[in-house]
């Protein structure tokens, strides 16, 4: 019977780790870009609506 392989299975373990580490940064970073886009939308919607006198 064969032996199991222990630092085989570890490194693919943190390798696994590793890349879901870097997807969640990029997810991050991503919605930090987002977010001051989102702010700068909503500015001009505090100001007051200009109204035509008819």
């Amino acid at each position: 019977m064969a032996k199991p392989n222990f630092k085989f299975q570890k490194r693919q373990k943190e390798l696994e780790r590793k890349k879901k580490n870097e997807e969640k940064q990029q997810r991050k970073l991503a919605r930090q870009s987002t977010e001051p886009e989102e702010t700068t939308d909503q500015a001009p919607d505090d100001e007051e609506p200009t109204e035509e006198a008819p």
